[in-house]
């Protein structure tokens, strides 16, 4: 992976790791309701980001990685 792979992957990550904060944030912050929309729309996102990161690391490794950063206690 080049420098500028490598910064994109970087950033996308970012940006799943703040949409995956959004929706715990939905389900078990100081709000008691949260709308069912605003859940499913961060998981579109998350979703989106992940098929973003695929011609960059390939499939397998794009699912991992996303796994890896939503569940950081699953990285080797």
């Amino acid at each position: 992976m080049n420098i500028e792979n490598g910064s994109e992957v970087a950033q996308l990550l970012s940006q799943i790791d703040m949409e995956y904060t959004a929706a715990m944030r939905g389900l078990v912050g100081y709000t008691q309701v949260t709308r069912h929309d605003f859940i499913t729309a961060r998981n579109r996102n998350i979703d989106a980001y992940r098929r973003q990161l695929i011609p960059l690391v390939g499939d397998k490794q794009a699912t991992e990685l996303v796994a890896q950063t939503i569940w950081p206690e699953l990285r080797h």
